[in-house]
């Protein structure tokens, strides 16, 4: 087999990288490890409406479960927070569905997909690719100009190819289950002790079912996870103890030095383009992969794969979103680094009118310094402009 671009990894970033590859005259193969796309799912499946607009999709019931226009932000002392959006901000979505939808936008697009086939070595030039494959257990090798790799946080292609991996990451982990939310169209986000180096979160599917879980730096995420179920009053309270579905997933923290060499661009998970902030990685994801699928197939179509050649990749997507991933680091580790007594005194002074219609129009789940600047205006409380001002220190 011999195509212009062969894609690795059939998630959102590949299948969006494989059409805008089609879109702009590649011939394009996409391949897939497992024997369905979309499971095994890790994802919250909460996505910024922006982030379903930049994957060119229209919102529809049969990938979008609930809508989300607002928040309460839990101190460690029972204080609640509401921001309300005032309108839909976010989708709760079937990630299979969703991920199904854009692997068949994909296929409409002219994109060949193989499953169940493994990427399990590349021999990686200025020329031609040799992708040498398992297909369900034969091995065979692909021939390409250029080859993207977007098959996650522990890529085999980026380590193949001497990129490496993201070093650091989240555990994350969640459950589906009976749940009273207090509002249906409210996610409920925990900061501070439950989950440290995170935050923990409910995400309503419905008014009585959630999904409850958490994301940690530290280890054993599932005993966490226990203790947030049994011991955080809010949930315990609430939490009917029934368990529909169970996810497990890794979240990248910070981005690989390099995203490209001869032959090889570097997409998505695998190149840690993901909002620290929330750990949401389909909108950068997605920005990145337009990027990635037109220069691959610019680069095949003159026949120059060469790193010289695929450098326009990582200069694009770095002056489109790299600041932003960059701010959205420092604001992570800062947060993360507050006691819990610190967090308290923060959402206790943030819980004014004022402050509250500040983070209702400048609140964006995919540029946070837009808020933090805001937040810095001088008739603000004296708490949340000494707590500001110390994080636009670290981020500005």
């Amino acid at each position: 087999m011999k195509y212009d671009v062969v894609v690795v990894g059939a998630g959102p970033a590949g299948s969006i990288a494989s059409r805008y590859a089609a879109l702009n005259g590649a011939s394009v193969l996409l391949i897939e490890e497992h024997q369905s796309i979309g499971s095994p799912v890790g994802c919250t499946g909460l996505l910024s409406t922006r982030a379903v607009s930049e994957c060119d999709l229209e919102p529809s019931d049969d990938f979008v479960l609930n809508n989300v226009k607002g928040a309460f932000i839990y101190s460690t002392d029972g204080t609640s927070l509401q921001i309300d959006g005032g309108h839909t901000k976010a989708y709760v979505v079937s990630r299979k569905i969703f991920d199904r939808k854009l692997a068949q936008t994909a296929v409409e697009s002219g994109v060949d997909i193989l499953l169940r086939t493994k990427a399990v070595g590349i021999e990686n030039s200025s020329s031609i690719q040799k992708l040498h494959v398992l297909k369900e257990g034969v091995e065979q090798t692909i021939k390409a100009h250029v080859v993207i790799g977007a098959d996650g946080i522990r890529s085999n292609i980026s380590r193949m190819v001497g990129l490496g991996n993201v070093k650091k990451f989240i555990s994350g982990i969640q459950v589906d289950g009976v749940y009273e939310s207090r509002n249906s169209e409210f996610v409920e986000l925990f900061p501070g002790s439950y989950a440290p180096g995170f935050f923990a979160w409910t995400v309503p599917l419905s008014e009585n079912v959630s999904r409850i879980g958490l994301g940690t730096t530290e280890p054993d995420a599932v005993q966490y996870l226990n203790r947030l179920i049994k011991s955080n009053p809010e949930i315990s309270e609430r939490y009917q103890g029934s368990i529909m579905d169970f996810v497990v997933g890794a979240i990248p923290l910070g981005t690989l030095d390099k995203t490209f060499t001869d032959g090889v661009i570097v997409v998505g998970d695998a190149a840690g383009q993901v909002k620290p902030t929330s750990g949401g990685g389909i909108y950068p994801g997605a920005v990145c992969a337009k990027i990635a699928g037109e220069v691959a197939a610019k680069s095949a179509l003159k026949a120059d794969p060469s790193k010289n050649s695929l450098v326009e990749y990582e200069k694009r997507w770095k002056s489109n979103i790299e600041k932003e991933l960059d701010t959205g680091m420092k604001i992570h580790e800062f947060i993360t680094n507050l006691k819990d007594e610190q967090l308290n005194d923060l959402l206790h002074s943030m819980n004014n009118p004022k402050i509250l219609d500040t983070i209702t129009k400048y609140g964006d789940m995919d540029h946070p310094s837009i808020l933090v600047k805001k937040m810095m205006h001088p008739s603000n409380s004296k708490p949340v402009l000494k707590i500001c001002w110390s994080l636009a220190k670290t981020v500005i």
